[in-house]
Order: structure tokens, then sequence, then C-alpha cells
């Protein structure tokens, strides 16, 4: 059985003008970012390269929609190199374009389409959270569904991932937390995967000691101290990914995403809702292997014992961003059936990574609970 993989290769700079020097970029460069990002960082350096905006095809996460319609817009032929420079929508956005013969987004991820690698893939990440700069995975939403889907590929993986800590620097307050909340929960659901293994745990524990510490940090010390400690948060967010994209993530995504495809819940925060009455399931059914290390690994970061330790992180990421009741996003009582069969149908990817199997009865359970 494999244990750990790691094909991308890791660069930091200080500034996106020392990548663009180092990196020698040219007409044949597809820079997929942002123009809050393009003004300050990019757009004095008279680049030849093309740059493309993801905001002026849709607003919030990524959808079939949104590729679709950036992909009619550009020649992907035309380039032998593809940039992402951005967060998650434009990171996922960015994987697709570097596969042969794409003209449309569903078939790709219903994988009507060979999926094949056709040039190269250099990704920025600019959330302290997704960690997907180092994973095989894209996601979107796709619209006909109400739900999103997952690609899982190795033809989706960056040759390149580049640190910048200058690029995180204009992240608003909100994205930060639930970009780097995300982050967590990618190493704990990691940390518990039966794919879990001695390799990934040591990523899983870096990167949870750091955003705990960070953490506590901020909710003692208010918002602004964040910004003492971003290269630290970019780093633990990327050991996050490299743990996760050995072992995946489970049901706290898993039961996530038809709130977030349905209600438009940014990715973190619609994981967040999810996190601890997942994990409590989780101890309730099987309160031994992985769990009771990670557990552990928590109260003592904590500064509780383990029977209290679920209480503890909410209270802790509560002082951070507030954890919502699922019908103040909208979402209606007689959706709980649904949600929970739209889980089964089409998250068995991330379900096979469960520290224990859930029934549907639990699931549905869950989305009672947090309804």
């Amino acid at each position: 059985m494999q244990l750990f993989k790691l094909k991308t290769r890791l660069s930091e700079f200080d500034s996106f003008a020392d990548f663009a020097k180092e990196f020698n970029l040219t007409k044949e460069d597809l820079i997929i970012t942002n123009e809050f990002l393009y003004n300050p960082y990019m757009r004095g350096l008279n680049l030849p390269c093309r740059f493309i905006m993801q905001e002026q095809y849709g607003m919030g996460e990524p959808s079939d929609e949104m590729i679709t319609h950036i992909l009619a817009d550009i020649q992907l032929e035309n380039y032998t190199r593809v940039i992402a420079a951005g967060g998650g929508t434009v990171i996922d956005i960015s994987k697709l374009f570097t596969l042969r013969g794409i003209v449309n987004a569903t078939d790709a991820f219903e994988r009507k389409i060979p999926i094949e690698k056709a040039r190269q893939l250099v990704i920025l990440p600019t959330t302290c959270g997704t960690g997907s700069e180092v994973t095989n995975i894209s996601i979107a939403e796709i619209k006909s569904r109400h739900t999103k889907m997952g690609l899982a590929d190795d033809a989706l993986l960056a040759d390149d991932a580049v640190l910048i800590p200058e690029l995180i620097r204009g992240l608003p307050y909100k994205f930060f937390v639930c970009s780097s909340i995300d982050a967590l929960i990618h190493a704990v659901e990691s940390y518990v995967s039966p794919k879990s293994n001695p390799y990934t745990q040591i990523f899983c524990r870096a990167a949870i000691e750091s955003i705990i510490d960070v953490f506590k940090h901020i909710a003692a010390q208010g918002p602004e101290y964040r910004l003492e400690r971003l290269r630290e948060m970019l780093i633990a967010s990327n050991y996050a990914g490299i743990a996760f994209g050995n072992t995946g993530v489970g049901a706290v995504h898993a039961l996530s995403y038809p709130l977030g495809g349905n209600y438009h819940v940014p990715h973190g925060e619609a994981n967040y809702q999810f996190f601890t009455e997942v994990f409590k399931f989780y101890y309730k059914k099987k309160p031994f292997g992985n769990i009771t290390e990670v557990n552990a690994l928590l109260a003592h970061l904590l500064g509780t014992d383990t029977e209290h330790v679920y209480e503890e992180l909410d209270y802790l990421l509560g002082k951070l961003l507030s954890k919502n009741p699922l019908h103040t996003y909208g979402m209606k009582p007689e959706e709980i059936d649904g949600f929970t069969d739209n889980v089964l149908q089409t998250q068995q990817r991330l379900l096979a990574n469960n520290h224990v199997e859930l029934t549907r009865e639990e699931i549905k359970e869950i989305y009672s609970t947090l309804y």
C-alpha cells in the first residue's frame, strides 16, 4: 500500500515580482487571478502573459458554468503553462485548464473526456486554507445537480506550488478565518482517515499545532494579530494539503457540499458547521484508533481533557467565526432527506475516508441536529 507521495515542487518568494523573474514568465503563460491581486502586485510589472480575471465570469465559488464561460473566451492551445494566483476558486478552475481537449467543465467532472495533462501548472495560493496547491483535486458546483462534484486525478497536480506571503496580506479577516478553519479540518480529517499513516500524521500534527496556536492568540489579541503569522499559516495550510492529498477528507466535507452548493455558503464556513458534530458521531461509534490520538493532541493544545475537547474547540472557533443553525442559510426542514440522499449518491469518494462508516440515519441525524 502506498503511504506517501509529493510530486509538486515547493518554492517560496518574498514577492510576486521575484517569482515572475525566477519563473521567466512569457506570452505562453496564462495567469488566472483576481483584480485585487493583479492591480497591486502584477500590473506594474508589464508582463507579456495573458491575464484572466476570474471575478469577471462570476462571483463566489467555482461552478461548471463559470469554467465553461472562461474556456469559451480563451484558446488554451496557445499556452504551455497555466498559473493560478488566487484562492480556491481560481485554483480549482486553473487545474481543469491544464487538461487536453477540455471545452465543457461538466464533461471533465463526469469523466466523459480523457483526463490527460496538456500543459504545466503553477499554483500560488492566496488564502490560508485550501491546501489544493499540492492536491490532485478540483471541486466545482454543478448547477444542474445543485451540489458540488470533485475530480481527483494526478493529471491535476501542480508542477510547482509557490508560497508568497505578500499575496495574503490583504485577505479580509473573515476569509482568513474561514480558510484557516478549513485547513484545520483538512488536518484533523486526514488524521482519522483509514489512509492515515505515520508520514501523513507528521504534517497533520504540524498543521494543527500551528493553526491552534495562532487561533488562540487571535482570540486573545484581536484580528490584527494574524498579520504577524501569515507565513506560518500559509505553511500550515500547505502541510494540511500535503496530508489530505495523500489520505483524503471525509464526512465533514461530504455533508457540507449540498449546503454550499444550494445556498452558496463559502467552503470553509460550510465545513465549520459540520466539523465537531461529525466527530462526535465518529467518537461515539468508534472511540479508539487515530481519533483518540488527534483528540489528545487537540485537548493538550486547548488546555482541556479529551472528554471536553469538542466543546472547547467549538468555544475557541466561535470566538473567531459564529457557528450558525443550518436554517439561517436558507435550508428548509424538508431538504434534510434530500441532502442526506445527495451525500450518499454523490460523495462516496469522500465517505470512503471516514473514521467509521455513517449510516443514512446517522447522516440525517447530523443534519437534523444542526438544522
